[in-house]
């Protein structure tokens, strides 16, 4: 069993999974409801379809984000350099739904826990495309969607926007760094934590893509000693505190920390 003495509780491991009554197909996964989907009002109706009752899957973290920049730009890292990576930002930011409302650019963000809860969460969402749901997949959320054709600046068609109303992880390994990039330990409840977690025993702050261990002018406190952490943000900061090369970037760490902590429009 791999486990810090400090961490009340972690699993990681199908034997500790089995002694807590979980099994090896426990997982948990990331589920936004997007912009397109408050605009249209269709909240009531997802979170109704994605019920306990429904999915056999448990809520486990839910939060209203207003998504900075920041956030964003992770979340969609994968796709960081290509043509739509500039649209994707700006969709789930909220800016192409409500351009003028920056009090409405908000998500809801939720992990769900349960017995093979990736697939199962994918398979209620549906096909990326909506149009593609619709024909192959109806009654999915996202066959409730639409495609939007996007010009540039003479009126030519440069490509689609799919208004898919939710996102929700496509693997276990997006589903951990989602998580982790969305919520903070203490947004879920201790015994319902996945992965694990450590208590932080130093402070740390962040401003503008930089990274103290003492309070300066305009920055923001992420950790302060006695803080339970995600391990692995535990691990990443004392990385680049030390100055060593680290594979998770700092921002990657700091978003979730920053989550309507700043007015950003």
């Amino acid at each position: 069993m791999m486990y810090d003495k400090r961490v009340s509780f972690a699993v990681t491991d199908s034997q500790d999974r089995q002694v807590l009554g979980m099994n090896e197909h426990l997982e948990q996964t990331l589920v936004l409801i997007k912009p397109d989907a408050l605009k249209q009002s269709l909240t009531g109706y997802i979170l109704s379809t994605l019920s306990e009752f429904h999915t056999g899957l448990r809520f486990a973290g839910i939060k209203v984000v207003h998504v900075s920049r920041l956030l964003a730009e992770e979340h969609y890292r994968e796709h960081k350099g290509k043509s739509f990576f500039e649209g994707l930002v700006e969709f789930i930011t909220g800016c192409y739904h409500y351009p003028n409302d920056p009090q409405n650019r908000r998500v809801l963000a939720f992990v769900y826990s349960g017995l093979d809860a990736i697939q199962k969460m994918r398979g209620i969402a549906g096909p990326t495309n909506p149009h593609q749901a619709r024909d192959e997949r109806p009654g999915t959320i996202r066959s409730l969607g639409t495609v939007v054709q996007l010009h540039d600046e003479n009126g030519k068609v440069v490509g689609d926007r799919f208004d898919n109303l939710i996102h929700a992880s496509d693997s276990a390994q997006s589903a951990e760094r989602e998580i982790k990039l969305w919520f903070k330990p203490n947004d879920i409840p201790p015994h319902i934590r996945l992965f694990p977690t450590e208590q932080c025993d130093q402070l740390y702050y962040y401003k503008e893509d930089h990274l103290f261990t003492r309070r300066i002018e305009g920055s923001i406190c992420l950790l302060a000693p006695g803080d339970i952490a995600w391990k692995s943000d535990v691990e990443t900061l004392n990385t680049i505190e030390q100055g060593y090369p680290t594979e998770r970037c700092l921002a990657s760490v700091a978003a979730k920390y920053l989550i309507n902590e700043l007015e950003e429009e």
